[in-house]
């Protein structure tokens, strides 16, 4: 056996070593190092003000903020750091986790370790700068049975390998100590360039040419060349009268404009920016559909208004020397919002072309929303018939039903609880980064009698606004109903003229119209659209009644396999009613959208 320390002094076991002089070089070398990590603690984390984890209010130090935490809402982190046996990445990605998603004590005490955000490299990234609940120490032996425990110190060693093997293992804990903070001091003691950071997790590897492409960017584009997927998104009334009413009555906003269309497809936006006056417009498609949508152009005789640029626009530029573009408009939405990945792309144009000042999304916000649904036409159709097929038991079929995600159209009657919003995001100033998330639901049972919850249902509302800003929580979606006069309130469809409407007069209006807010609705409650409504079947229902409460957490991020797919996994529990305290098991599922 060989034993080395710090100094690179190496003995084998048996040799006759000065006891003295091996232990007070070793506490020299230990007593250094320890002082100089008691000092990191102490500058970086002790002598700081520290945020609780589930309220905003500060104390003068990390420890009095878990204190905090744990005489309030009864959590523990190094207990939870304990039971989940985190090593200092998870933990780190946990303190993060909780700052950026907020979610509720009791929600962090039913995490198992597994969530994806335990290896997701966003949340490395600290949510507040230089947390002083990153860089604090936290004391942990490991419980491995190599590792002798807290008891067997007292004991001195009664012979020379006894003492040599205590050696050992102090050494090892120590070069485990050393690699940790060797790591803490990288992620954390640095001041965090998280600009950087998101850098390096993206950067190609060592035998990439260039920028990684995407893995199904060939299906994905060449899906957008046949005249029937378009044919289903123009014919969409909601979509495309929301789009064409946003566009086509704010032409204080488009005039004289500059406007970039993303994934123009067709250039139907495109030739809504041109008719209310836009200076240009460039429609960019990196689909073969980008050639038809030079030929409609030609046909409407606005070539000298729209340039079509086939390309993705990640990586073309803007002709003329142009560097800034006035308003981004863009349909980019997909299945459950995130499905294609998108917007990961307009919000590039975004960064790359949009004006800083001044400049305008369109649309300009999106939320998901998501609830309980009975489900059980759904239920019937997609699982209870496997059971009997002429006969045969082909249940064995049913198991792939829950691993994916269903779009279909859910009946209004079938919603069992009133919806919660999952994710609200601003198109001005969302990051890519934050397409991946995790966000804690309530969701309280509106059934008048006890009833089997066999899914939940995700649909997403979206917003225009001629600033760009943000629409305050207050200010409902818009749902639209069968038999509603849309897009021929704005322009002439088949040859007729709009109706006539009375012109609005008062003080003021002008300024009431520029700050007006367009939107539709995806959800049950609205005439369906193409993205109709993303399902999630359980496998065990939830039996409630008027009053039960779902609690859970919705994680959703990009496909390993498949960039432009989602997985999504829902840990969720219920109890009866806001005055029971008894809560069931805490249920995971796991699906994919595609």
């Amino acid at each position: 056996m060989t034993i080395r320390f710090s100094g690179a002094t190496t003995y084998a076991a048996g040799e006759d070593v000065d006891d003295q002089s091996v232990s007070s070089e070793s506490d020299s070398e230990y007593a250094e190092e320890d002082n100089n990590f008691e000092d990191w603690v102490s500058d970086q984390a002790q002598n700081q003000t520290c945020r609780s984890l589930f309220e905003d209010k500060s104390f003068p130090s990390a420890t009095d903020a878990l204190a905090y935490d744990k005489a309030v809402h009864n959590f523990d982190l190094s207990a939870t750091y304990a039971k989940l046996k985190l090593d200092l990445h998870q933990r780190i990605r946990l303190i993060n986790y909780i700052r950026k998603n907020t979610p509720t004590p009791e929600v962090v005490e039913s995490l198992t370790g597994a969530e994806f955000f335990f290896l997701s490299d966003e949340y490395l990234i600290p949510a507040i700068e230089d947390d002083p609940l990153l860089q604090l120490k936290v004391d942990d032996w490991s419980d491995d049975e190599d590792f002798f425990s807290s008891d067997e110190l007292p004991a001195p060693p009664s012979d020379l390998p006894t003492a040599l093997r205590r050696v050992e293992l102090l050494e090892k804990k120590l070069a485990q100590s050393h690699q940790d903070m060797s790591e803490y001091r990288a992620l954390v003691g640095q001041q965090f360039d998280a600009g950087r950071l998101a850098e390096i997790v993206n950067e190609p590897g060592p035998s990439s040419a260039g920028p990684a492409h995407r893995d199904d960017d060939t299906h994905y584009f060449s899906s957008y060349c046949e005249n029937d997927i378009h044919a289903v998104m123009i014919q969409d009334k909601v979509r495309t009268s929301t789009y064409a009413s946003f566009i086509l009555t704010n032409p204080i906003l488009f005039r004289d404009a500059v406007v970039l269309d993303v994934g123009c497809g067709t250039g139907i936006l495109s030739l809504f920016a041109a008719k209310s006056g836009a200076k240009h417009v460039y429609a960019v498609d990196a689909s073969d559909i980008a050639d038809k949508a030079e030929q409609i152009v030609r046909a409407n005789g606005l070539e000298n208004v729209i340039t079509v640029i086939r390309g993705k626009v990640e990586e073309i530029s803007l002709p003329d020397g142009v560097e800034h573009v006035d308003i981004i408009i863009s349909e980019w939405m997909g299945y459950a919002l995130l499905y294609e990945s998108m917007l990961d792309s307009v919000l590039q144009a975004r960064d790359r072309f949009l004006k800083p000042e001044g400049g305008v999304m369109a649309p300009s916000q999106c939320r998901i929303m998501f609830g309980l649904c009975e489900g059980n036409e759904i239920f019937k159709e997609r699982v209870g018939f496997w059971n009997d097929v002429y006969g045969f038991d082909l249940s064995v079929m049913e198991n792939d039903v829950y691993k994916e995600a269903i779009v279909d159209i859910v009946a209004p009657e079938s919603m069992a609880s009133e919806p919660c919003l999952l994710k609200d995001l601003h198109l001005k100033d969302i990051t890519s980064r934050q397409l991946d998330f995790a966000s804690p639901f309530t969701l309280v049972s509106t059934t008048p009698k006890r009833t089997k919850i066999h899914a939940f249902v995700l649909y997403f509302d979206t917003f225009f606004t001629t600033t760009g800003e943000p629409v305050p929580p207050e200010v409902p979606v818009k749902v639209t109903k069968e038999g509603d006069v849309t897009l021929a309130e704005v322009w002439p469809v088949g040859g007729k003229p709009p109706p006539q409407r009375r012109a609005s007069v008062g003080p003021g209006l002008k300024q009431k119209e520029d700050k007006r807010v367009t939107s539709f609705s995806t959800g049950p409650h609205s005439q369906p659209t193409h993205w109709k409504q993303t399902i999630f079947l359980l496998r065990d229902p939830i039996h409630a009644e008027d009053g039960t409460i779902v609690n859970g957490m919705f994680y959703c991020k990009k496909s390993d396999t498949n960039s432009r797919e989602l997985d999504v996994e829902i840990h969720y529990s219920s109890r009866l009613n806001a005055g029971t305290t008894a809560v069931g098991d805490t249920v995971v599922q796991i699906y994919k959208v595609r």
